[in-house]
């Protein structure tokens, strides 16, 4: 399925004519379904650690510049030492200055925007972080971004949920019941988050 089949799809449900395309025309219920399959998958995304946005990043120094596809973290032991072992996380900018000042033999690090510190620095020297990318969205080959951009648009998590999604957000925005649609969705991206992760 693509943006398209997935809005036209939403169409036969709310009773709207379907769309020969939607992105990129000017007709405004095309435009309002554009926004709201943006908004809904931006959602789906971020709630859950979908497989395919797990990334690793090989760190070379320190501090260490994250890709511009970096989200968050990934949960649990995100950056290991070139030992395997786990760098330990300093969130508190308080205690990373701590760190920095005195030093130790255990390696730390702290992530200040965009940049990993590591301490010691030499420590960073073959860490890897692994993190969650933006990227929900998969366009041409090998082409992943955070945002629509054209009608054969896919999605790295199942369609039927951006459909859904959408659902639910047209008909809130048109003063129509809802709730329903919403518990549908959010039962279904439960099944999925655990159907992503091998849990059934």
């Amino acid at each position: 399925m693509t943006l398209l089949t997935v809005i036209n799809g939403v169409c036969d449900i709310v009773s709207l004519d379907r769309f020969d395309s939607v992105y990129g025309t000017n007709d405004p219920n095309a435009q309002t379904m554009v926004a709201l399959a943006q908004e809904a998958g931006g959602e789906i995304a971020r709630r859950a650690d979908w497989r395919h946005l797990f990334k690793s990043l090989a760190v070379s120094g320190s501090p260490e510049l994250l890709p511009s596809d970096y989200q968050r973290l990934a949960p649990g032991g995100a950056v290991r030492g070139a030992d395997g072992g786990c760098v330990r996380l300093v969130t508190n900018d308080a205690q990373w200055a701590v760190v920095a000042a005195v030093g130790s033999q255990a390696p730390y690090c702290h992530l200040r925007g965009k940049e990993m510190l590591f301490s010691p620095a030499a420590s960073a020297s073959g860490a890897t972080i692994d993190y969650l990318s933006r990227n929900w969205v998969l366009g041409d080959p090998y082409e992943e971004r955070d945002v629509f951009r054209a009608d054969d648009d896919t999605t790295i998590f199942p369609e039927r949920l951006l459909a859904k999604g959408l659902i639910w957000r047209w008909k809130r925005q048109k003063g129509l019941p809802f709730e329903d649609n919403l518990a549908e969705f959010e039962a279904d991206l439960l099944q999925e988050i655990n159907a992503d992760r091998g849990a059934s």
